[in-house]
């Protein structure tokens, strides 16, 4: 594993005379206190949509809080939540779906928080060239010749039930049970007559494969292109630079991104155990602060920053990936076809629209979406998901960090104007692939919107 370690330079955070006695309870307006625990281990998967922690280690935002901080890449999203859960870990960057299912107690049970939404966007579905091929001729053509996008999973029906038709199973790969990445592959073969298959944990079914005509199953970031290259899968859903890095290997298309199937998604949170936010809420909120900081310098100044962030991706303790795969989609544009390089200067966001802000809304749609594959095996009503949201989603200490940081002058007020009366829920969002709305709010009438998958009455 990768450590990466402060720098011994650096001086202790403030003089003695200071330090604040008494701690900052979230949300109070009293002056922000010193950091009960200073030695801190955060632990990351390399993909580019960490950089808000790599960011916040290299210009010095960790140390500006009096945080000496350990990053440490992990093999898998289990080993990483597995760490944050026992300890060894005090934080990680992880899969929205991951806290959420913990608090549910889907897979391990354990109360995990997230004080800070670390980016919007970041994902695609990449697949072979074989499959690829089969598609094309089911793809709307632009006057160029060039495919027109978005490009739905209408496309890949025919092929899918052709290889059904074969016996041969239709195999594809995304990132663990509870990513956004299932939910997202799932979403868009779902939304083109695909069914990408049930759980049933209450029948001691996790496979998610119960009625699918897509069969998917869990493969490690790093290594999907080289999964897609063997052929064991025909296709992917997944972060960067991953997808990216198959267009460079000749040996996938990128046919649909995230911010294709919905506009401006919600994807990895920063998590911590609810017991370190309590036992070290100074702590918390500095860590928070810095991240904060380490988002704003990514997005400024429209992304004039992003080339210098891909240097710092690019090292082989970070995502280790050729800073030109990186930069690819960092610097504001995505290849799918080798040579179709189209403008998406939002396909990475880690500020602008409230990004960083943990919003209920976005909690909720994670579990309507585990409602709608079964892995929620019972109805719920309105009210359990608004709850589970506020156990998981912590806007109030987000917006303590905020108002401390506004209070120093570190940050200028005008950049947080739009949250001011925030209540936790975006408006009902109507930028999705199959333009079904989205409102929080209704989560059951939500649900039952939907095709296929699981109404909110159904049990398997």
């Amino acid at each position: 594993m990768t450590l990466i370690r402060t720098k011994n330079t650096v001086k202790k955070f403030v003089a003695v005379t200071s330090l604040i006695a008494t701690s900052l309870s979230f949300g109070a307006s009293a002056e922000l206190g010193y950091p009960e625990k200073e030695e801190l281990k955060f632990g990351f998967i390399k993909l580019t949509d960490m950089a808000p922690i790599a960011v916040a280690y290299e210009n010095g935002y960790f140390e500006d809080e009096g945080l000496y901080v350990t990053i440490e890449a992990q093999a898998n999203w289990k080993v990483l939540l597995n760490g944050v859960i026992d300890g060894s870990l005090d934080g990680a960057h992880m899969l929205a779906g991951q806290p959420i299912a913990a608090t549910i107690g889907y897979g391990t049970k354990a109360e995990i928080i997230t004080p800070f939404s670390m980016d919007l966007n970041g994902n695609a579905i990449t697949v072979s060239n074989e499959i690829w091929e089969q598609m094309k001729p089911n793809i709307p053509k632009m006057a160029d010749g060039r495919p027109v996008h978005p490009i739905k999973a209408d496309a890949l029906k025919p092929v899918v039930e052709k290889y059904i038709d074969a016996g041969k199973p239709f195999n594809m790969g995304m990132v663990f049970p509870v990513s956004t990445h299932n939910y997202e592959l799932r979403y868009w073969l779902a939304a083109g007559g695909i069914h990408p298959g049930f759980y049933a944990p209450h029948k001691g079914d996790t496979s998610g494969k119960i009625d699918a005509q897509a069969l998917l199953s869990v493969t490690p970031p790093p290594q999907m292109p080289s999964t897609l290259e063997a052929g064991t899968i025909y296709g992917y859903c997944v972060g960067e630079p991953w997808n990216q890095q198959a267009v460079f290997k000749g040996i996938g298309v990128p046919v649909v991104t995230d911010y294709e199937i919905w506009k401006d998604n919600p994807e990895k949170v920063f998590g911590i155990t609810k017991e370190f936010a309590e036992k070290y809420p100074n702590t918390t909120i500095r860590l928070t602060r810095a991240l904060i900081r380490a988002a704003m310098w990514l997005d400024e100044n429209n992304n004039a920053n992003r080339p210098a962030a891909v240097k710092i991706l690019s090292q082989s303790n970070y995502v280790g990936a050729d800073y030109e795969v990186i930069a690819n989609s960092m610097t504001g544009t995505f290849e799918y076809e080798k040579g179709d390089k189209r403008a998406v200067p939002d396909f990475n966001v880690f500020f602008r629209y409230n990004a960083t802000y943990p919003y209920y809304s976005d909690a909720i749609w994670y579990l309507t979406q585990m409602r709608r594959w079964g892995q929620i095996s019972e109805e719920k009503p309105d009210a359990w998901y608004a709850e589970v949201a506020k156990k998981v989603y912590r806007p109030d200490i987000y917006m303590a960090a905020v108002k401390s940081l506004i209070d120093e002058k570190l940050v200028p007020a005008s950049e947080f104007s739009s949250l001011t009366g925030e209540d936790g829920y975006r408006e009902p969002q109507t930028h999705f692939i199959d333009n079904i709305v989205y409102d929080g709010t209704k989560p059951n009438e939500y649900i039952n919107k939907f095709a296929i998958g699981l109404k909110a009455k159904d049990k398997l």
